[in-house]
């Protein structure tokens, strides 16, 4: 089995299509604080490659101009620690276009597993998915804005991973504390669940 370092993970960020809080799908907008949140937990569990998915221009001009200044303008000589994390950012519309980014990069067709604040039938444990993750096969491991993922992505996916849970009701994570939780789950040096299934 391959260290965790290893994994053949990649991570993508869903701004459509998504839902607001009606239920309605939308495109949400790109966030700052995930991109630079997101792409610092990436780098230090060993994803292979952050992707910000969205099909609207002006945002895509907005994560492109970010990641610009952080890794080759005044922000890359200033933090050459950020400069490492943002350089795994990719852009792309749609999480097809991301399915066939990793199929070319690994020669093989790459798994999807979403993620959802609400449990879901046949939830995929966290100590499944580590043991998977550690083969050979790519993984796209898919995170939702807004209100999270539409039931379009949910009914294409390989698979569902079981929910960030806490020891309270509360259930409002925002996105970037979600993916370091789950990263660490999957990733960190020690194979704890959420559900025990190890």
């Amino acid at each position: 089995m391959k260290k965790s370092s290893t994994a053949n993970l990649y991570v993508a960020l869903m701004h459509y299509p998504v839902v607001n809080k009606n239920g309605a799908v939308i495109a949400s907008a790109v966030t700052n604080l995930d991109l630079h949140d997101i792409a610092r937990a990436a780098k230090t569990y060993g994803v292979q490659s952050f992707y910000v998915v969205t099909p609207i221009e002006d945002q895509r001009k907005l994560v492109e101009d970010i990641v610009d200044h952080w890794t080759r303008g005044n922000g890359a000589a200033y933090n050459p620690n950020r400069r490492d994390a943002m350089e795994l950012i990719r852009i792309r519309n749609s999480l097809e276009q991301v399915a066939d980014d990793v199929r070319t990069q690994c020669g093989l067709n790459p798994r999807t597993v979403v993620t959802c604040a609400r449990r879901k039938p046949e939830c995929l444990g966290y100590g499944e998915l580590r043991e998977m993750i550690q083969t050979e096969n790519p993984y796209i491991l898919v995170f939702g804005t807004a209100w999270g993922l539409c039931e379009e992505v949910f009914a294409q996916a390989d698979y569902v991973l079981e929910p960030v849970a806490g020891s309270t009701a509360y259930n409002h994570l925002s996105v970037r504390s979600a993916v370091a939780i789950i990263l660490d789950r999957l990733m960190g040096p020690t194979s704890l669940t959420n559900s025990g299934r190890a």
